[in-house]
């Protein structure tokens, strides 16, 4: 008790920074909690939680006869996977090459310069890919026509739109994926190179024999903890983005429940979709932490 008592008064200046922090997360996320009822319920506004009738599993029957919830929920897959593999290989491969930059001055500032997106929100970032990829006066198209090849409307092409999502928000985000990754290189001995160059080892093979498996356990840890976002598509950047004649395959869970619940005012079902997806993804995140411990020793506490 002694113990403790000593603890207490050495710590409780840290447990009451907490407090504030505390009460944010009470209120926006636990609090909100409760309208998870509605996914039980043929919700009326006027009527509210307590006062709409109980339905019971009747909105998670039409979700799963909705005739396109197939399709929904694998674009969410398809993007999302497609998101997490070039958000590992090109912050990895960026890395790496910056890492081979003997002027500090010159990689200081490439790194800066590529970070800069991450700070920019998809509102303002929408704004300027629709210019950008503009199918008639696009930069983009405009540099293509100087090789003959026609215009793309890559907002407005259900073949273009998935793959734009993507290298767009590789885009914003490599340079973040690129510091994680610089910070590991730093972990790799030195002496290791110096070794290798004494052997007669070359830049590719000391790339592909210290650099790659000394950054290994790293690479599986945000693997792992990414296999949590295989529901999350980006909501901010594809609403912000997409149109009604992509919807087939830009389509994803969070702008289906945007719509359901907002646009049509379906609140149940919408709440129902919420739910499903919620506890799938609850369920991957529980998985990818048993993962990172067993593969990467990774460990929350």
């Amino acid at each position: 008790m002694n113990g403790l008592t000593r603890m207490w008064r050495r710590e409780w200046p840290l447990h009451m920074m907490l407090i504030p922090g505390i009460v944010l997360v009470v209120i926006f996320s636990y609090v909100p909690m409760a309208g998870l009822i509605m996914a039980f319920q043929k919700y009326i506004p006027n009527r509210g939680l307590f006062g709409s009738p109980f339905i019971g599993m009747k909105n998670f029957q039409l979700l799963i006869d909705y005739p396109d919830i197939g399709r929904i929920f694998f674009n969410t897959v398809y993007i999302a996977v497609m998101k997490i593999i070039a958000g590992l290989v090109v912050p990895i491969t960026v890395a790496i090459l910056l890492n081979e930059l003997r002027r500090e001055w010159i990689k200081r500032t490439f790194q800066t310069l590529v970070y800069l997106p991450h700070f920019l929100s998809w509102v303002l970032l929408s704004g300027i890919l629709v210019d950008v990829l503009s199918p008639s006066s696009g930069i983009l198209n405009q540099f293509l026509g100087l090789f003959g090849i026609q215009p793309i409307f890559f907002l407005g092409s259900n073949a273009w739109f998935p793959y734009a999502m993507v290298l767009s928000d590789v885009w914003k985000e490599f340079g973040f994926g690129t510091i994680v990754y610089l910070a590991a290189l730093t972990n790799i001995n030195p002496s290791l190179y110096e070794a290798a160059e004494i052997d007669g080892a070359g830049r590719w093979k000391q790339t592909f024999h210290i650099t790659l498996p000394g950054m290994m356990p790293i690479v599986i840890l945000m693997l792992t903890l990414n296999i949590g976002n295989v529901l999350n598509a980006g909501f901010e950047q594809i609403f912000n983005l997409y149109s009604p004649p992509v919807y087939e395959s830009a389509d994803i869970i969070d702008t289906f429940v945007y719509r359901m619940g907002v646009q049509q005012a379906q609140f149940g079902f919408a709440t129902a979709v919420g739910l499903l997806k919620s506890v799938v993804s609850f369920l991957l995140i529980a998985i990818s932490y048993v993962l990172a411990y067993r593969v990467a020793n990774y460990r929350i506490f």
